[in-house]
């Protein structure tokens, strides 16, 4: 067995190293699965992308982190180095030499208008050099060549971006056409043509996974597949076997692309089905995602199911357990008897904090706080901006996040938890994070009408439910919790309600999970199976020719 950062050679119960592709802070349930896995005994590596390009370590309780630098060069297409002809025949290169043009010429505008001035004001002092009619009618000419050159140079950028926009997102007759071809002509490899920057996280990654020589390979997401997948391969090839877990965390179909191009969806569903027959078993975070997940790539079995549950009962080595914990009432600077509703998660149009800011004006004395990553967020911003309109800004308060195990907590305080998400499909099949996070903090919580959470909240009976984006209904909700909130919390006395919905119970799953792929590998002694290093009580908080087998 390898030397591991957590724990000793002669104890771990194999290597495990795990793939995401993102800088793991922030991601809860990469995190909490890390530190689950190391406590139960896996030396666990834990590898994600590098924010600056500069190599980062640090640990999760026993395993360790090391974010990867990984530059992405196939980002770019190869029509983004070329000049549009059709859409642009005026537009430069896209070499950055538009911006430095247009730059120079404000420098030389910029320099003409100052020589222009000390001609001026030459001649008003009386000492006016030689021929000085004939020197401001040089710079004049020279402005008037300038303004031409100017309007010139901005023709060209604006062809030049007209032009870049428009391929963008590869719309045109053209990029259509070479998307069929290439799905006709390689089935799931074309992703290698529509999708060419997953090559990046191989480059990356790949290197570092070998020198690893992992027992097992747990991978997050539709991103990491592939690269776990080929790792698996070329460990196997090597006389070892690799056992590879795929972790899904969304239905690909169901994620909303943003602005990525119309070769992203297809591109990357396709580089999925390739890889997703080489896992030996397959996580998700709900029943209903793994129904999807058996219908999309014909699974041979269930997906084992982990839940995004919180972990209720665990504060890292290196906090201070005795410091006084964060109140989100203390944080807005309001009172007890206000009521306070609670938003806390990412902020994104699609999940509907609009709707909480425009219900404002109609629950008179109702403060709102919003719990998100970035509070400079365009979208906050806005959101902030509408209240000013609506005569509610002094009624909102936007807070950043807290550690992991101290938003329960956190929350605690709050009279009732939101989610207004709207109708998306990965909206619909699972309950997230933040509802749970609500749950433990004993939170009534007021959802819109996505599929799960509703008829969870319905048959509990631990909250409300109302039509997404729909004001009205937002408001009636909000009304009856807030006039009967014991009611709602009672929900949370039902035995075992709580128990089911905590990270620990999640940890066996996965160690589950492990222990079947690496069997005969008992938990070491001391070893448990989920991270708990302090009990800090309930209230406390967050293809080949290869056969896939």
């Amino acid at each position: 067995m390898h030397s591991s950062s957590g724990v000793a050679s002669g104890e771990a119960r194999g290597r495990v190293v795990m793939l995401v592709h993102n800088a793991v802070k922030g991601d809860s349930r990469v995190q909490k699965i890390a530190r689950s896995a190391a406590a139960a005994g896996w030396e666990v590596i834990l590898l994600g992308r590098s924010p600056d390009r500069q190599p980062h370590t640090w640990h999760e309780g026993q395993a360790e982190v090391r974010l990867i630098p990984m530059s992405s060069p196939l980002t770019r297409r190869r029509h983004d180095f070329r000049r549009r002809w059709l859409r642009g025949p005026l537009g430069y290169l896209p070499t950055g030499v538009a911006a430095h043009r247009r730059q120079s010429v404000k420098a030389w505008q910029a320099d003409l208008r100052v020589r222009h001035g000390l001609l001026v004001l030459a001649q008003r002092s009386g000492k006016a050099p030689a021929l000085l009619p004939v020197r401001k009618a040089v710079v004049r000419g020279q402005q008037v060549a300038a303004k031409l050159l100017s309007g010139w140079v901005s023709l060209r950028y604006r062809q030049l971006n007209r032009a870049q926009e428009a391929r963008r997102r590869l719309t045109g007759p053209w990029d259509r056409f070479q998307a069929v071809v290439w799905t006709k002509l390689m089935g799931d490899r074309a992703w290698r043509r529509l999708e060419p920057r997953l090559w990046d996280y191989e480059i990356a990654f790949g290197p570092v996974i070998d020198k690893l020589k992992p027992d097992l390979i747990h991978a997050h997401d539709f991103r990491m597949i592939g690269v776990g997948a080929r790792a698996a391969v070329r460990g196997r090839v090597a006389r070892r076997d690799v056992q590879l877990v795929w972790d899904v965390h969304e239905f690909l179909p169901g994620v909303n692309p943003g602005n990525n191009t119309l070769r992203w969806m297809p591109g990357n569903r396709a580089a999925e089905r390739e890889y997703a027959p080489y896992a030996d078993a397959v996580i998700t975070v709900s029943e209903s995602l793994g129904d999807l997940l058996i219908k999309e790539h014909g699974l041979r079995e269930r997906p084992y199911v982990v839940l995004n549950a919180p972990n209720v009962h665990e504060v890292p080595d290196d906090e201070d357990i005795d410091a006084e914990q964060p109140n989100i009432r203390e944080a807005c600077g309001i009172g007890p008897d206000t009521p306070l509703l609670v938003y806390s998660g990412g902020a994104a149009v699609q999940r509907g904090l609009g709707t909480m800011v425009e219900a404002l004006p109609q629950l008179d004395g109702v403060h709102v706080a919003f719990v998100v990553p970035k509070s400079t967020d365009g979208y906050v911003e806005g959101l902030l901006a509408r209240a000013t309109e609506l005569g509610v800004a002094d009624r909102i308060h936007v807070l950043p996040y807290v550690r992991f195990y101290q938003v329960v907590s956190f929350l605690s305080s709050a009279d009732v938890g939101v989610i207004p998400i709207h109708h998306w499909p990965n909206h619909e099949i699972a309950l997230i994070t933040k509802f749970f996070e609500y749950s433990h903090a004993r939170l009534p919580i007021v959802v819109s009408d996505v599929k799960t959470m509703a008829e969870t909240v319905r048959r509990t009976g631990q909250g409300e439910v109302f039509r997404a984006e729909d004001v009205a209904d937002y408001v009636r909700a909000v009304r009856e919790v807030l006039a009967d909130p014991k009611r709602y919390r009672a929900a949370y006395d039902q035995p075992g309600l709580l128990e089911r919905w905590t990270w620990e119970a999640q940890a066996e799953v996965l160690d589950e999970v492990y222990s079947r792929l690496l069997p005969g590998r008992p938990r070491p002694a001391g070893a448990t199976g989920a991270s708990t290093s302090r009990e800090v009580g309930s209230e406390a908080a967050a293809q080949g020719d290869y056969v896939p087998r």
